[in-house]
């Protein structure tokens, strides 16, 4: 994809002036070693010590690990996210920036999963990922108490959103595969979703704010602090415009938090 070409050459070129050091790293854990999906991500948030229950802040999480995530068009409706991987740079996630912050989430767990357990495509990654993702964000002992001895319904199904920050579908698609909904009741919930026009989009009321990528506005901010470089200059580095590179690395967003990966300017 041309896009994540352009992104990969920036990083690298921004990457010569520093020293890019994550606090963590993304285990290689292959899914032809493991039992399944849910048994990898299981061994991710034990390797990074996440605490059970659910992920506050999953892209500080992920860019804390040494991997960028860029936000982007894409170019086409139909792809949510793409990982790309090139020998000596981090692990680059872009992800369309088109989708509401619960599918954001989804998606970037789901890219994660590819990127911790696939190092070749397969006919069954994209359900491997799918099947990482939900557990990664929703581990059955964690969520178990969210479904378990209640009747599950869209209002629980909207009261649980808020709290597991992820779709009210994704939701019900985790509550049928632990066996908490017979395949009636889970049809019934679908036919329900499906009348209300929320298949595409959920009630605006439950929405919550998109987690913003920070890694690439700090190396930029590096350069225009530390290096000296005017934000023109860095334009004229990147082969765009100033309101380009505002736009592509939201350096108009909120000041960048201290638990993202370290970076040492090199003079």
């Amino acid at each position: 994809m041309a896009e994540l070409n352009i992104r990969t050459m920036h990083i690298r070129r921004l990457l010569e002036g520093v020293e890019f050091t994550p606090t963590s790293d993304v285990p290689q854990l292959d899914i032809d070693q493991y039992e399944s999906p849910a048994s990898v991500a299981g061994l991710l948030r034990a390797h990074w010590g996440v605490p059970s229950g659910p992920i506050h802040d999953l892209t500080a999480l992920v860019e804390k690990a040494g991997t960028i995530i860029v936000l982007s068009p894409l170019g086409n409706a139909s792809v949510s996210g793409v990982t790309y991987k090139v020998p000596g740079q981090p692990p680059l996630i872009a992800l369309a920036d088109h989708q509401p912050a619960d599918r954001l989430r989804f998606t970037l767990a789901h890219e994660l999963g590819h990127l911790v357990m696939h190092r070749f495509p397969t006919s069954e990654m994209e359900d491997e990922a799918n099947a990482f993702a939900a557990a990664f964000l929703m581990p059955e002992q964690d969520i178990r108490p969210s479904f378990a001895g209640r009747r599950i319904d869209l209002a629980l199904l909207a009261s649980l959103k808020p709290e597991w920050k992820v779709a009210m579908q994704a939701l019900l698609v985790r509550a049928s595969s632990l066996g908490y909904l017979k395949p009636n009741q889970s049809r019934y919930l679908w036919q329900q979703i499906s009348a209300r026009g929320m298949r595409l989009k959920e009630p605006p009321e439950l929405d919550f704010p998109h987690e913003e990528p920070q890694i690439m506005s700090l190396i930029i901010g590096g350069h225009l602090e530390d290096l000296g470089y005017s934000i023109e200059e860095i334009a004229e580095l990147l082969n765009l415009h100033t309101d380009q590179i505002r736009d592509l690395y939201r350096l108009w967003e909120k000041p960048i938090p201290p638990e993202r990966p370290r970076l040492r300017i090199v003079k």
